[in-house]
């Protein structure tokens, strides 16, 4: 072969070579790199309170398709911005979790709509008799209730009326002879009734004191003065008027907005019948839930729970959920009908004496009820106030073997006088506390005079539990105290009653705990900490902005903080946030 030959074969393999490594190298050029994903919306311009495990803040969150993307730097967050993603600007305002509701009743919130309000100050205007029968009076001519009809009234208490005495049928009787009454008490577990509502349930002198229950009697006689508690208020239950159908949704829908302006996004109804359980069902089958709703239906023994235990539980559906079963163990402290090791100072609601309350079931019923729900692996909630219902409790979670590592998390609804011990029991048990720190304010007093200040002091024990360890909420019990989250930190921690006097000053926690206790370990008490409670990747966008930092303020100032919006699965559901694209 000649040398030119030679060289220009030469020449074309350089060529072929030279080619292949020019088409490589676009090749290489042009393929993507990590294509970083777009956010549907960014929240930037304030305080990002993320609630994770080391308590972060931090300056932007980004989302998309309703759940959190990611968090971090402004600058960070800007570099998943695309031209359709919207950014809200926070505006020197605090970004938090949306609110969970560890315990509270939306289904009264519901009854209660055209109810008369009859509570104290703060929440309400009656501060004696004669200002509550006013305020009937008001409230039937405005709802123009002909006679016949029942006027229904809600928050009413004995302390803190002028005079101190407990309100009558009699008194009922001057103003509303023609209208069966009731008045509930501002616990939940009673009501005042006047002459007619006993007519029609058909409770009388002759009417025994059911088990459970207390028929408050007139001085001398076997005749019912008026208040009628707990298992006692069976009979009138039956004879109330049930409000229609389209009613209930229009409350329904007033009660949920009422929620979402107070920063909840998840809600629970603590106590549901079958009524309710329908009602809730239907709404969130036609997509007419704005927010997560919980509901807790009630069994008062095995019978009740062996029924139940046939639905379906712990998943969503139309974002409503049966999250466990409730029992009730005894009644309400400030009603003087929770259940207790040792008596109180003041004696029973009927004036009796050497008085420890009662339990409302049989403790050994309501232990065949947990052996019913605890196999099929359904987490039971369990109303206790007072340590001997406590005691039963523990009791039944003993005999079935209960241990911390079954990861169960049953609850103890209050706990409001467990002891140190049961505490010590609960982290055994892996039972866990849902606490009540608005008691402190509204009862503290009222406790100090029926239990005396070492047993008061020692209510709502939120350091106590945390320093063993314990994951707790902290609820407010709505309706039985207003719905305010922020009311409820300054509860936690401060601790200051109605007369300005702190009860048990070595419980109060600091503000991150306390707020925990409404987001990320409120979210656990229902399985959900992996979805909601903490703002992190992967979890829903459910927000509430808050006007400012609640750790940047002194915790006597916590009660003044204010909801600017809610946002729901990165849907604004209240308020308003400046939104720019």
């Amino acid at each position: 072969m000649s040398t030119a030959a030679i060289r220009t074969i030469g020449v074309r393999w350089l060529g072929v070579v030279l080619l292949y490594h020019g088409l490589m190298a676009c090749a290489f050029a042009a393929a993507p790199g990590p294509v970083e994903p777009v956010a549907d919306t960014l929240y930037f311009g304030g305080s990002v309170l993320t609630m994770d495990a080391q308590g972060r803040v931090v300056e932007a969150v980004a989302v998309r398709d309703g759940r959190i993307l990611a968090t971090g730097s402004r600058a960070g967050m800007e570099r998943l911005r695309g031209p359709d993603t919207r950014v809200r600007e926070l505006e020197g305002r605090a970004l938090l979790p949306g609110f969970i509701d560890p315990h509270s009743h939306l289904m009264q919130a519901v009854a209660f709509a055209d109810w008369a309000n009859v509570t104290q100050p703060p929440v309400g205007s009656v501060d004696s008799i004669p200002s509550l029968l006013r305020v009937l009076q008001a409230h039937a001519a405005e709802k123009r209730i002909p006679p016949g009809d029942w006027i229904q009234g809600f928050g009413y208490a004995r302390e803190g009326l002028a005079g101190g005495r407990e309100l009558t049928r009699s008194d009922l009787d001057a103003v509303f002879p023609d209208n069966p009454v009731m008045l509930l008490h501002v616990s939940g577990h009673g009501a005042v009734f006047n002459s007619r509502a006993f007519a029609l349930a058909g409770v009388d002198a002759a009417t025994p004191t059911p088990e459970g229950g207390v028929i408050v009697r007139r001085p001398g006689s076997n005749e019912p003065a008026g208040l009628v508690m707990e298992t006692g208020l069976f009979a009138f239950f039956r004879v109330l008027p049930a409000p229609s159908e389209q009613a209930s949704l229009a409350a329904l829908r007033t009660a949920l907005a009422h929620y979402a302006e107070n920063g909840y996004t998840t809600v629970q109804d603590g106590a549901t019948d079958a009524r309710g359980l329908a009602l809730l069902r239907g709404a969130a089958a036609r997509g007419e839930l704005p927010l997560d709703v919980v509901a807790l239906p009630v069994a008062m023994g095995q019978a009740d729970a062996h029924r139940l235990a046939e639905q379906r539980f712990g998943v969503y559906e139309g974002r409503f959920k049966l999250g466990g079963v409730k029992l009730l163990l005894d009644g309400s402290p400030q009603g003087r009908t929770a259940w207790f090791t040792q008596p109180m100072l003041t004696g029973g609601p009927g004036g009796e004496s050497d008085w420890h309350g009662k339990p409302m079931i049989d403790p050994a019923e309501y232990a065949r009820a947990v052996a019913e729900l605890y196999p099929r692996g359904i987490q039971i909630w369990t109303h206790t106030n007072g340590d001997a219902a406590i005691d039963a409790l523990i009791a039944a979670h003993e005999a079935l073997g209960a241990k911390a590592s079954d990861d169960r998390r049953d609850i103890a609804i209050h706990s409001q006088f467990v002891r140190a011990d049961q505490l010590d029991a609960y982290v055994r048990l892996g039972i866990a506390p849902s606490f009540f720190s608005n008691h402190a304010f509204y009862w503290g007093e009222v406790h100090r005079r029926n239990l005396g200040e070492a047993r008061a002091a020692f209510l709502s024990p939120l350091a106590a539990a945390r320093a063993r360890g314990l994951r707790f909420s902290n609820h407010t019990d709505a309706m039985v105290t207003p719905l305010d989250p922020f009311f409820t930190l300054w509860t936690a921690t401060n601790r200051v009653t109605r007369d300005g006097r702190v009860l048990g000053p070595e419980q109060r926690i600091d503000t991150l705990a306390a707020l925990r206790a409404i987001t990320i370990d409120a979210a656990w008490t229902y399985h959900e900490e992996q979805d909601k409670g903490s703002i992190e990747p992967g979890k829903r966008a459910d927000f509430v902005i808050v006007d400012r930092n609640p750790l940047a303020l002194p915790s006597a100032d916590l009660r003044s903080l204010r909801v600017v919006a809610t946002v729901k699965d990165d849907r604004v559901v209240y308020g308003a946030v400046m939104e720019r694209r």
